[in-house]
C-alpha cells in the first residue's frame, strides 16, 4: 500500500490532492509562517517603540521641565532675598517672572506625568510647599521690607524663608530622584527590548530557514519523488523495456499521468505484438512471393523456349505445305494457310512482349544513376529508320536530369512513347514531338507531346491496359503492350504516368520520376528494398 492510500487500496485524502493543491498548501503554509514572523517582529518592535516613546517623549521632557520648574522657584527665592536685602523694586521682577514660569512648568510636568505615582504626588507636594513658602515667608517678608526697609542678611525673616525654601529643595530633590529612577528603568527596559528584538530576529531567521527547508523537503517528497519515479519509469519504457509497468503514487494528477502512460505502454505492447505478427506474415508473404517469382521465371523460360518451338513448327510446316502442294490447293486453302501462319507469328510476338513485360521489376539491384538525356538519345538512335521515313522532329524544350534507375528500362519508355507518336501521326501534317521537364519538389515532371491523331478522353485509362488496342490490326500494327510496359516501368521507378485528357492538339503524356538523392547514406539495394517488396499494379505476383 502506497503512501496516502487507505487500507482498502483507495486513495486517501492526501493522495487525492493534485500537484497544484500541494503547491497551494505549501505556499499557504509559507505565507502563514511569514505572517507569524511579521506579527512577532511587529510586537517586538512595538515594545521597543513604546519604551523609546516613553523615554524620549515623556520622562526626559518631564525631567527637563522639572529642572526649569526648579529654576523658576530659585528665581523667586533669589528675587525675594535680593529685595529684602536692598529694598530695590527691580529684584521683584524675577520673583514675579518665576511665579509665571512656575505655573507654566507645573502644567507642563502634570501633562507629561499624568496621574502616575509617585511623580504626581511629588509634584503636588512641591506645588503645595511653594505656595506655603510664598504665603508664610515671601509675601510677609516683602510687605515688611516695604514698610520698614531692607533688613540684614542674618535677620530672622530671611533665615526662616531660607529654611523653609531648603525644605522645598528637598522635595524637589526627591522628585528628581524619582524621575531619574524612571529614566534608568526606561533605559533598562529599552535595552531589554533591544536584546529581545535581536534574539527574536535571530529566532525568526532560523525558523524561516527551517520552514523553507521543511516545505522544500515536503514538496520534494510529495511531488518531486513521484515525478522522478514517473520519469524513471518512462525512461525505462523508452529504452525498450516495454514489459516494465508504470506504477507511481503521489498527487492525483501525477497518478493520472502515470495511468495514461501505463495505458499508452500497454497499447504500444499490443501494437508491437501485432507488428511482430504482421512482420511474420510479411516474411511468409515475401517467401511466397519469392516462390511465385521463381515459378514465373520458370514459366518465362518455358514460354521462351518450349512454347515458341511448337509455334515455329506450325508456321514452318504451313509454309512447307503451301510450297509443296501449292498447285493442288485452291485459293481458300491457301487463305487458311496464310491465316494459320499469321496467327502463329502474332502468337510468337505476343509471347515475346509478355516476356518483356514480366521481366520489368526484377533488376533493381543493378540500378545506378541514369542520365535521361543519354537514355533519350539511345531511344532516338533505335528509332532512326522510323524517324527518317516519317520525317518526324523531336524537340527538347528543357534539359533532362539524372536520376536513379535502370537505363535499359528507361530507354524502353522513351522508345515506346516516341514510337507511338510516330506511328499515330497525321499523314497530312509533319510530325513534331516535344519533350519537356520541370522539377516539382522531390519529383521530376516530364511531358511528351505530339501533334498526331490523339486519343479520345474516354480511353485515357484504357490505353495503359496490357494488350489493349484502340485500332484494328490492319490499320496500325502492334500488340498493344507498349503503354502498359511504360506504366509498369515508371511505377517501378517510384513515379506515375497519365494521359492528358484535353491537350491542345495530338497526344500529351505526363510522367514523374523521383529526384536523385544528393547524399545517399544507404546502398542502392537498401534504397530500393521498399519498392521491391511493395506490389504495384502489373507486377509479377
Amino acid at each position: 500500500m502506497s503512501a496516502g492510500e487507505t487500507p482498502g487500496g483507495r486513495p486517501g485524502p492526501i493522495a487525492r490532492l493534485s500537484v497544484q493543491n500541494w503547491v497551494h498548501l505549501i505556499l499557504a503554509g509559507f505565507v502563514l509562517v511569514v505572517c507569524g514572523c511579521l506579527v512577532v517582529g511587529g510586537l517586538v518592535l512595538s515594545r521597543i517603540s513604546d519604551r523609546t516613546t516613553d523615554l524620549v517623549d515623556r520622562i526626559q521632557p518631564a525631567r527637563a521641565s522639572s529642572f526649569q520648574l526648579q529654576n523658576s522657584l530659585l528665581d523667586q527665592e533669589t528675587g525675594v532675598r535680593g529685595f529684602a536685602l536692598t529694598g530695590d523694586q527691580s529684584f521683584l521682577e524675577p520673583y514675579e517672572a518665576g511665579m509665571r514660569a512656575e505655573r507654566e512648568r507645573l502644567s507642563r510636568v502634570r501633562t507629561l506625568i499624568g496621574d502616575e505615582q509617585p511623580y504626581r504626588g511629588d509634584l503636588d507636594r512641591i506645588a503645595k510647599a511653594a505656595q506655603q513658602w510664598r504665603v508664610r515667608q515671601a509675601e510677609p517678608l516683602i510687605a515688611t521690607v516695604r514698610e520698614n526697609g531692607p533688613t540684614g542678611a542674618s535677620s530672622a525673616p530671611i533665615l526662616r524663608s531660607k529654611s523653609e525654601f531648603d525644605a522645598l529643595r528637598l522635595l524637589y530633590a526627591a522628585q528628581q530622584s524619582h524621575l531619574d529612577d524612571a529614566r534608568d528603568q526606561a533605559r533598562a527596559e529599552l535595552d531589554d527590548a533591544r536584546t529581545t528584538r535581536d534574539r527574536v530576529l535571530l529566532a525568526l531567521v532560523i525558523g524561516f530557514v527551517l520552514t523553507v527547508v521543511s516545505l522544500s523537503l515536503l514538496l520534494h517528497r510529495v511531488v518531486g519523488r513521484p515525478l522522478g519515479a514517473l520519469t524513471a519509469a518512462s525512461d525505462r519504457v523508452r529504452s525498450g523495456s516495454f514489459s516494465s509497468r508504470i506504477e507511481v503514487s503521489g498527487p492525483s494528477d501525477v497518478r493520472a499521468v502515470a495511468e495514461a502512460a501505463e495505458d499508452m505502454r500497454r497499447r504500444l505492447v499490443a501494437e508491437l505484438a501485432e507488428s511482430q505478427e504482421r512482420e511474420t506474415l510479411l516474411a511468409e508473404q515475401t517467401s511466397e512471393l519469392r516462390r511465385s517469382n521463381s515459378e514465373l521465371e520458370q514459366f518465362a523460360y518455358v514460354a521462351s523456349h518450349d512454347l515458341q518451338e511448337p509455334l515455329r513448327k506450325v508456321a514452318s510446316f504451313c509454309q512447307l505445305l503451301e510450297k509443296r502442294y501449292g498447285t493442288e490447293l485452291d485459293d481458300r486453302a491457301k487463305q487458311y494457310i496464310t491465316f494459320a501462319v499469321d496467327g502463329a507469328k502474332r502468337m510468337q510476338v505476343l509471347i515475346n512482349d509478355l516476356l518483356t513485360f514480366s521481366r520489368v521489376g526484377r533488376v533493381q539491384q543493378s540500378w545506378k544513376p541514369v542520365d535521361l538525356e543519354n537514355s533519350l538519345t539511345r531511344a532516338l538512335s533505335n528509332l532512326t529508320l522510323a524517324l527518317e521515313e516519317s520525317g518526324a522532329t523531336v524537340v527538347r524544350d528543357d534539359p533532362l536530369p539524372e536520376l536513379l534507375g535502370d537505363s535499359t528500362s528507361l530507354t524502353m519508355v522513351w522508345q515506346n512513347l516516341i514510337g507511338n507518336a510516330v506511328k499515330f501521326r497525321r499523314p497530312d501534317v509533319p510530325c513534331r514531338i516535344t519533350v519537356g521537364c520541370v522539377r516539382e519538389e522531390e519529383k521530376w515532371h516530364i511531358t511528351v507531346a505530339d501533334n498526331g491523331i490523339g486519343i479520345a478522353p474516354e480511353f485515357a485509362d484504357k490505353v495503359f491496359i496490357i494488350f489493349q488496342r484502340l485500332h484494328a490490326r490492319d490499320e496500325y500494327e502492334g500488340t498493344g503492350i507498349g503503354l502498359s510496359l511504360c506504366r509498369k516501368i515508371i511505377e517501378f521507378h517510384g513515379g506515375r504516368i497519365w494521359l492528358d485528357p484535353e491537350p491542345s492538339e495530338g497526344t500529351l503524356f505526363h510522367f514523374t520520376l523521383p529526384v536523385l538523392p544528393e547524399a545517399p547514406t544507404h546502398t542502392t539495394a537498401e534504397l530500393l528494398a521498399p519498392a521491391a517488396l511493395t506490389p504495384r499494379s502489373g507486377d509479377n505476383l
